[in-house]
């Protein structure tokens, strides 16, 4: 159990000192100086996006559906006339 504990803490610190080395290098040569915060709008704003696309196509398979299947025979109705 130690050596797993072991293992992940120490790729976790591998991953860590990776990315910060990675985001600091990218940082100077980003011409549009747009930060982190930026970034994560814009995802968040994708995010939305998406979630409103799972309704809308689960909406459309089931028009196709509905189309696609045979109309049903409805059964004729009485109907009655009022007598006075």
């Amino acid at each position: 159990m130690k050596n797993i504990i072991k293992t992940v803490a120490i790729g976790a610190g591998i991953l860590i000192g990776t990315v910060t080395t990675v985001w600091a290098a990218t940082e100077g040569r980003e011409v549009d100086n747009s930060g982190l915060f930026v970034w994560i709008f814009l995802g968040f704003c994708a995010l939305i996006v998406v979630a409103q696309l799972i309704p809308a196509a689960m909406m459309l398979f089931g028009v196709v559906k509905g189309v696609k299947q045979e109309t049903a025979e409805v059964a004729p109705v009485a109907v009655e006339t009022a007598v006075k």
